[in-house]
């Protein structure tokens, strides 16, 4: 069997097989999704006491208008005196909603007594409650003015209770003169969350690499290998092996979470919560859930999933190649910092820079940051979502794999001397002449 073959199936098995990858490919995408879901669907749960709320309305103008739900029972009492009250709360009462003035006059005449931090539910409700009566009685006003017809009264009327929130429809022109809806923000969250899964994937695998050089280093298992099998083969071996595993990992949970926030969507959505985030959406703005799923399907999924696996092909065997020289050039994880220093100082260069191109992603950062091979597998996947030209993406893949192909050479040379170097911390001018061995 060629040895190559052998080395990358070596690496990729012993790696997949142990207990805590397996354990971590499965119950990472289930935890993943707990994070998200559970923390709303605990905030949907809401206890069975009933809270009553004292309503003291001094104008004689709004008590009328609450009325006891499931959760708050409200208690009207006008002529009650607030302070004697204050005495029930955290007992039977629990906040006292006082309402000193006409708020029409005086908007600032309402407070709400509470022994615990109010909910943003309740105080939702009564702002909305109360901002409904007083823009009937600015009305009421206005129709008792002499100055003013019925006809402009049904017109200011109409305006206040119209929704006045205006939704802006983003637009893109493509190359074939077709048009198609987009959004802003579904390309920015789309953009940021592949660079973070890159840079993430990129730094874990490659310092595996890194790890496993200077495991069969230590171990002076690597001795015995390069009797039979030629360096370039092993560490061409080591990558490709190690880069299966994280692809591997990268597939199972990219379907497994697809699989998981689909069942868990369609069976946490019952009729209840619906109503609940429709009538929160009410107050912090309305939130469009059929317009939100064309956003997400505005996007090129093909597209955006084809150029990850490119970048990160690229980008990984990139660094990995560099990380697997730095491992093959020290004797311990000590004597690393000389040189992950400077790889980790770019690749957070990188990694801000995909995220500061979010707002600009045709800026000059953005531009050459996506042309660069040590940036481009970062900071491309950020300005993939809102389109970037053919000639672009191209140049970007070829100077990726070009360097990608020239940096793997020169790993290679130093990896072949490096490996068999011990008690010895190279330095940089020695690793050049290295390179240089024939």
């Amino acid at each position: 069997m060629n040895p190559l073959k052998i080395i990358i199936a070596r690496e990729y098995l012993s790696r997949v097989t142990k207990k805590s990858f397996i354990l971590l490919t499965i119950f990472m995408p289930f935890l993943f999704t707990a994070l998200v879901f559970v923390p709303y669907w605990l905030s949907t749960v809401k206890d069975s006491q009933v809270r009553k709320i004292v309503v003291i309305d001094e104008s004689g103008i709004y008590a009328s208008e609450f009325e006891s739900t499931t959760h708050y029972k409200y208690e009207l009492l006008n002529d009650a005196n607030a302070t004697e009250q204050q005495s029930r709360l955290g007992k039977d009462v629990y906040a006292i909603l006082h309402i000193t003035n006409d708020l029409s006059v005086k908007p600032k005449s309402v407070s709400l007594l509470s022994e615990k931090q109010a909910p943003m539910d309740l105080l939702s409700s009564i702002e909305r409650k109360l901002s409904e009566r007083v823009a009937e009685q600015k009305l009421e006003a206005l129709s008792h003015s002499d100055n003013v017809d019925s006809r402009t009264i049904a017109q200011v009327r109409e305006i206040i209770e119209s929704d006045n929130r205006i939704s802006l429809t983003t637009m893109r022109w493509g190359d074939d003169g077709t048009i198609s809806e987009t959004s802003t923000v579904v390309a920015s969250i789309v953009g940021g969350g592949f660079t973070f899964l890159i840079y993430m994937f990129i730094m874990i695998y490659g310092a595996m690499v890194m790890q496993a050089v200077m495991e069969e280093k230590r171990s002076r298992i690597v001795e015995v290998m390069i009797s039979s099998v030629k360096p370039v083969y092993m560490l061409i071996g080591k990558i490709i092996g190690i880069g299966l595993v994280g692809i591997t990992q990268l597939v199972f949970w990219g379907v497994m979470l697809a699989l998981l926030f689909t069942g868990v969507s369609f069976f946490m959505t019952n009729p209840e919560q619906a109503s609940q985030m429709a009538a929160a959406s009410s107050d912090i703005g309305a939130f469009d859930i059929e317009g939100a799923l064309a956003s997400i399907m505005s996007v090129n999924w093909f597209e955006i999933i084809f150029y990850f696996f490119i970048y990160f092909v690229g980008g990984f065997v990139m660094f990995a190649s560099i990380f697997a020289t730095i491992g093959a050039a020290v004797d311990n994880e000590e004597d690393t910092q000389q040189f992950m220093t400077p790889i980790t100082i770019v690749m957070l260069f990188a990694f801000y820079a995909g995220f500061y191109s979010i707002s600009n992603p045709d800026g000059p950062l953005a531009f050459w940051c996506s042309l660069i091979p040590i940036t481009s597998p970062i900071v491309m996947m950020v300005r993939l979502p809102f389109g970037v030209p053919l000639w672009e993406k191209l140049l970007s893949v070829v100077l990726l794999y070009g360097s990608f192909i020239l940096i793997s050479i020169m790993a290679a040379k130093i990896y072949r001397v490096g490996i068999l170097m011990y008690g010895k911390k190279p330095s940089i001018k020695e690793l050049i002449k290295w390179m240089k061995y024939k």
